[in-house]
């Protein structure tokens, strides 16, 4: 029964993660600027983190924290978060949310390449199977083969960018500080990409600046910067981390489902079957090998 709770928090974290890009979509098409959507949605995150974490110190005093030489490096591969959430948000300006998520989810296969690179080893064949499958289902899931299809490739391109900036904020989040805290972590990263950010839009945060800016902005902290991290923070340890990013992959259908509720946009029936695909993807990529309990 504990496990099913798990996995709901899970499903729910996914699910809140899945519903950001209708979000800012939504609030583009009110007129109101990306700048102030992103600036809030740190702000607000890291002021969050700062508050739990403090609380979360003083509860547990033998709780492992951030050794002074790892801060720095969490800040800096933070910096990571803050180019993936600008690149994301701009994409949208130039296609879909349905496509927009499936260029953001090509960071399977890119987290996979490198990975590679960087460890210097072959991955499993699973692995390398399960990529394929994710570069399949994303020709199906863009229905790119449609004759009138129009997909504007500056909005691909950034959220290709997106997805390797997602990859590279994963290789940091697996290998820096990983004995410490998981929310103390998470607000050195914050913070640093909060920190690029303000200085990406510097004054158009001010001159873009409306309440109605705020309460997005608030919204999407929420959604992004509140919620999952706690939910996976819970519900993961008691999963295990393959099964829990099978459950996260349901942000792909959420996130599109959402898209046609609240935006209208279309989908055709063969972009179903690619988002199909990419979930059997995160499926096999996440099955435990042999001799694996």
């Amino acid at each position: 029964m504990k496990n099913y709770k798990a996995s709901l928090l899970v499903g729910l974290g996914a699910c809140s993660y899945g519903v950001l890009a209708t979000t800012v979509k939504h609030a583009n098409e009110m007129g109101i600027h990306t700048s102030i959507l992103t600036v809030a949605q740190f702000l607000i995150g890291f002021l969050f983190l700062l508050v739990l974490g403090e609380i979360t110190t003083r509860q547990n005093k033998n709780i492992q924290k951030v050794a002074p030489k790892d801060k720095s490096q969490l800040f800096f591969w933070g910096i990571s978060l803050g180019t993936t959430t600008i690149l994301y948000y701009l994409s949208l300006r130039y296609i879909p949310v349905s496509i927009a998520i499936i260029m953001l989810m090509q960071s399977i296969w890119i987290s996979v390449l490198i990975g590679g690179i960087t460890q210097r080893k072959f991955p499993p064949l699973k692995t390398l199977v399960g990529a394929f499958i994710v570069l399949v289902g994303t020709l199906l899931a863009t229905n790119i083969f449609a004759e009138k299809q129009n997909i504007d490739f500056r909005g691909v391109l950034l959220g290709l960018g997106a997805a390797l900036s997602y990859s590279t904020s994963l290789l940091a989040s697996s290998r820096v500080a990983v004995k410490a805290n998981n929310i103390l972590r998470s607000k050195y990263m914050v913070f640093g990409g909060l920190t690029f950010i303000v200085l990406f839009w510097n004054i158009e945060t001010f001159q873009h600046f409306s309440g109605a800016g705020i309460f997005f902005g608030a919204m999407i902290a929420l959604f992004g910067a509140i919620l999952p991290p706690i939910l996976f923070n819970i519900g993961v340890p008691k999963i295990g981390v393959g099964l829990g990013n099978i459950i996260a992959s349901l942000e792909i259908p959420v996130s599109i489902i959402s898209a046609v509720l609240v935006l209208g946009e279309p989908v055709a029936p063969i972009q179903w079957l690619g988002v199909l695909t990419i979930l059997c993807a995160v499926i096999i990529i996440n099955m435990p090998s042999r001799g694996q309990s």
